[in-house]
């Protein structure tokens, strides 16, 4: 019988609570990384799992898409919560995102919105974000000279961008608005609607009734946006089931806001802790796009995802059993010391910066293009109006073991 690597430090990455604390966060990970880069963790109310830390073996896996497979276990939840989400899924009535499912389903439904998600598209959207951005950024000049940058900005900016790309109406903002934040919250005493199971149900049951209707809308009226492509889609000449419609939109809706709500905020953080970077970031403008890259490497909106073992394998020299779970850290690969020069250092012009923030391999995140820009957009019209900037007040992180970030920043400026 084989003797498993059991190391206590890898218990973080089952805690929610520990990516409220970074220092002892990236302690944890950094002795994972040096002692135990592949680790069994079995903690009390989660299925088991091997905990991977290392940038190289977690590219690795995401390479190997079917020995991996992202069904049936995506990502890191408590066991009866997956219980539920499992069953729901077998029987055709759980949520059933590109983040749930592999090849040749999967490559098929990314087809359906890559189109949205391409270097054309990026650009017919790129005046709307610029719009948004002088507005968010005049917002701060009227609210000033204090607010919290994360809910008072930096949640709202991107909703509006994903919204107005599915073409929803502006007065359900604030219905999706609660909906993202209960869905990616609910570890979080803040945000979760309740602490049992059936309040996650519940979440995705919210969701997919109001996007039910509005499927059966844009098929009767199809419009010019990416809500009509997801209703009107087919493969091989047939219409999306009722779920892998919903699931779409749920997938778009709350994991394009989210995720670039917490590197907005995460980044202006970054700017304020690291004043000179934000002072060469002023001298020199041309530095905003490896910045922005820097701000999503530090910040990880994507805590993790996880894969299946398809048959017996080994990483890094440790045994994989069939049917066992690995959870790819990326928290802790953006932090690699063989990848990164003074990993723990924000720098505004890294350059290479082989983050995984948005994945690797066939999974990569489809809206990586527009997260960039969305932040470049913000970034662009902020950073040269900012005249001081500090914080007013203790920042807050998400209890999270999936997606998150700051979920207060109090800020204290001046804007020119």
């Amino acid at each position: 019988m084989t003797t498993r690597i059991m190391d206590e430090a890898a218990r973080v990455l089952a805690n929610p609570q520990a990516y409220t604390d970074e220092a002892g966060l990236h302690g944890a990970l950094a002795h994972l990384r040096a002692h135990a880069p592949v680790s069994w963790v079995d903690v009390e109310g989660y299925r088991p799992f091997w905990a991977i830390t290392k940038h190289a073996d977690i590219m690795d896996i995401e390479r190997q898409n079917d020995l991996f497979t992202n069904d049936p276990r995506p990502i890191l939840v408590v066991q009866d919560l997956d219980d539920k989400l499992r069953a729901d899924r077998e029987a055709g009535a759980g949520l059933s995102t590109l983040i749930h499912i592999d090849d040749p389903h999967h490559r098929d439904l990314r087809k359906i919105g890559a189109d949205w998600f391409r270097p054309k598209a990026m650009r017919a959207l790129k005046a709307r974000c610029d719009e948004l951005a002088k507005m968010y950024v005049g917002q701060m000049v009227e609210r000033g000279p204090e607010l919290d940058f994360a809910q008072e900005i930096a949640v709202n900016f991107p909703l509006y961008v994903i919204l107005t790309l599915l073409g929803l109406p502006e007065s359900d903002f604030p219905r999706m608005l609660k909906l993202t934040q209960e869905l990616f919250g609910g570890d979080d005493s803040e945000f979760q609607r309740a602490e049992d199971k059936d309040a996650m149900i519940a979440v995705l049951l919210d969701f997919f009734g109001y996007f039910s209707a509005l499927t059966a809308s844009r098929r009767e009226h199809p419009t010019e946006d990416l809500t009509s492509a997801i209703a009107n889609a087919t493969i091989n000449g047939e219409p999306l089931s009722d779920m892998d419609t919903a699931s779409y939109y749920v997938i778009v809706a709350s994991a394009g806001h989210d995720t670039t709500s917490a590197g907005i905020a995460g980044g202006l953080l970054e700017l304020i802790r690291n004043p000179g970077e934000l002072q060469r970031l002023q001298n020199d403008p041309s530095l905003m796009g490896t910045a922005v890259e820097e701000m999503i490497r530090c910040i990880v909106p994507v805590k993790e995802f996880m894969r299946t073992a398809q048959a017996d394998t080994e990483v890094r020299g440790v045994p994989i059993a069939k049917g066992e779970a690995v959870l790819l850290s990326y928290v802790s690969a953006n932090r690699d010391e063989e990848v990164f020069a003074d990993p723990m250092r924000f720098d505004v012009g890294r350059d290479p910066n082989k983050h995984l923030s948005f994945g690797y391999g066939v999974h990569f995140c489809l809206g990586a293009a527009l997260a960039r820009m969305e932040m470049n957009s913000f970034f662009t019209e902020l950073v040269p109006r900012i005249k001081s900037i500090e914080l007013a007040g203790e920042p807050e992180l998400m209890a999270t073991t999936f997606v998150g970030g700051v979920k207060h920043l109090p800020i204290r400026y001046s804007l020119r």
